[in-house]
């Protein structure tokens, strides 16, 4: 009896496991999207857990620039069968980056910019770095501050820095400079206020401002994409896209930024615009 007992509840708690997982796959249906091709890629990040979907999602644009993404990942396949798990590896995962895909770095260029016109900024940057890390199997952390984000990657129980905006001198190897790295974007105690109309990769960050150092993944990275990009549009007063990139953004990464932006552009919309978006 006991044993039945225990083959119902545990086959009680698969089943119930498996409707969590089936639900949590599902796209909800007032989420806002600007194309149908945005939508299909938001579906196949859910049903295929597919990072690469998901960056392209912003601003989606046709198949023909995941050529370029594939080019590059056969590439490195070569080098990686040669090199495999390696700081050797890691290296040229870095420089064949900087060679096929980061061109030039503009401020908040999307993914999609990246793969069609090379421009790109630290969020496209270590999407790039982390999403191919993920495949070859490295252990590595993505690390949110308040306008920046970068990876560590623990190579022989190393950690190494790879600061995608830096085509020299941004894989950081050293233990001494590594530590001196973190150290600089370490919160102080005394700061408390994120300005949350500046985007992530902002120049005109404030030194002072030191509030946020957490680990994040691809999912919530590409959350922040959504994020820079809502900020584009409040900027210029478009509060409307700007609620609609955002909800998509929490949708993603349930942070506090993100919400606070959000609640910021439906407040502005009805002071400046008489548009209620609570509607």
């Amino acid at each position: 009896m006991k044993i039945k007992s225990f083959l119902t509840s545990l086959f009680f708690l698969l089943s119930m496991l498996a409707a969590w997982s089936q639900e949590s796959s599902v796209l909800p249906n007032d989420l806002p999207f600007e194309t149908d091709i945005e939508k299909s890629l938001w579906e196949k990040s859910l049903s295929e857990s597919d990072y690469l979907a998901l960056f392209r999602a912003v601003h989606a644009e046709n198949e023909m620039q995941a050529q370029k993404w594939e080019e590059h990942i056969s590439t490195l396949d070569k080098k990686f069968e040669k090199k495999g798990k390696s700081l050797k590896f890691v290296r040229t995962l870095f420089e064949k980056s900087h060679q096929n895909l980061f061109k030039t770095y503009e401020q908040h260029a999307t993914f999609n910019q990246m793969l069609s016109e090379g421009k790109f900024d630290c969020v496209s940057g270590t999407a790039t770095l982390g999403m191919i890390l993920n495949k070859y199997g490295f252990d590595f952390e993505i690390v949110e501050t308040d306008y920046h984000v970068f990876l560590i990657v623990n190579v022989d129980q190393k950690p190494i820095i790879l600061e995608s905006t830096l085509r020299i001198g941004g894989m950081i190897t050293n233990s001494g400079e590594v530590k001196n790295y973190l150290k600089a974007y370490a919160p102080e105690e005394a700061s408390s206020y994120l300005d949350l109309r500046q985007r992530i990769g902002s120049p005109n960050q404030p030194e002072s401002e030191k509030t946020i150092f957490r680990k994040i993944n691809l999912t919530q990275l590409a959350g922040l994409q959504y994020y820079n990009d809502a900020i584009l549009h409040f900027n210029e007063q478009s509060y409307r896209v700007a609620a609609v990139q955002l909800e998509k953004a929490y949708k993603l990464y349930e942070s506090e930024r993100i919400e606070g932006l959000k609640d910021l552009a439906i407040d502005q919309a009805y002071k400046n615009l008489g548009i209620d978006l609570r509607k």
